[in-house]
């Protein structure tokens, strides 16, 4: 297997057609067929949230992803969410892994809490890890994201089973290996070993507001172990991890994203 990475071959989905009962409708679609004012709207949503960025390093990010995922609330043509998402392929110990990455990642305040970005990431992800498996049945698949903000890590715990790194158990010395290799991969020297911590010369931290760990919110056990793996977080520091793509390593909250315990409580 090449480690180059490979144009994500996502179904493209009818273009905010509503689906379930929340106010926002997406759609997946290839990062080529964005239209100027899209890209546009994208960056003007990722500037109000992010802070140190520009138009230019924006373009450079969106150019290396195959996929979008774009979110519109009903009868509204702006863009109100997105995000980005490019296919990583390695070798680690002699065994060919493949990796979805998630760049760009944002909601619009108004809309916090609604679960349509999480259900079309998730059903498009897991429909081209079939794929590949059904390829490739020894093909192992994962989630390898960066996360400057507790809110983004805490999806792991929320969806996945397993994931690492995590407050209960060690990394395993082959998920260690594989998220070193993707680390790597795709960041090179700002990737470091021994932290697990991305440090990107042109940092994008979140702006004040979106993502403050306060000492109220250090109480919980996951936001503090959040901020003692990424210390830098404030300065837009970025703690690389992963998790297994498969039904298997879902929770209950994690099936019912994907649609599989519907009707069930």
């Amino acid at each position: 297997m090449s480690n180059s990475m490979i144009a994500l071959s996502t179904p493209i989905s009818p273009r905010f057609e509503a689906t379930g009962d929340g106010r926002l409708a997406g759609c997946a679609v290839p990062r080529a067929d964005l239209s100027p004012r899209e890209r546009a709207e994208m960056y003007q949503l990722f500037e109000e949230y992010f802070a140190g960025t520009s138009r230019a390093q924006f373009e450079t990010d969106l150019a290396e992803k195959e996929t979008v995922v774009l979110l519109r609330a009903a009868g509204d043509p702006r863009i109100q969410g997105f995000s980005t998402l490019m296919r990583l392929e390695a070798r680690v110990e002699g065994r060919g892994i493949v990796a979805f990455f998630s760049g760009d990642t944002i909601v619009a305040r108004e809309f916090w809490g609604e679960t349509e970005l999480s259900r079309l990431w998730s059903q498009t992800v897991f429909a081209e890890a079939d794929r590949i498996r059904a390829k490739n049945p020894e093909t192992r698949v994962y989630w390898f994201l960066i996360c400057s903000g507790y809110k983004t890590w805490r999806f792991l715990p929320v969806f996945f089973r397993e994931f690492y790194p995590n407050s209960d158990s060690p990394t395993p010395s082959h998920m260690q290996d594989i998220l070193h290799a993707f680390g790597e991969r795709k960041f090179g020297e700002h990737y470091c070993r021994e932290t697990g911590v991305v440090c990107l010369p042109g940092a994008t931290p979140l702006r004040a507001g979106v993502a403050d760990i306060t000492e109220q919110r250090l109480r919980d056990p996951r936001v503090a172990f959040f901020a003692q793996k990424n210390p830098g977080y404030l300065a837009g520091d970025e703690l690389a991890c992963l998790t297994e793509i498969s039904r298997g390593n879902l929770t209950r909250a994690g099936e019912r994203m994907l649609g599989m315990r519907e009707g069930k409580a």
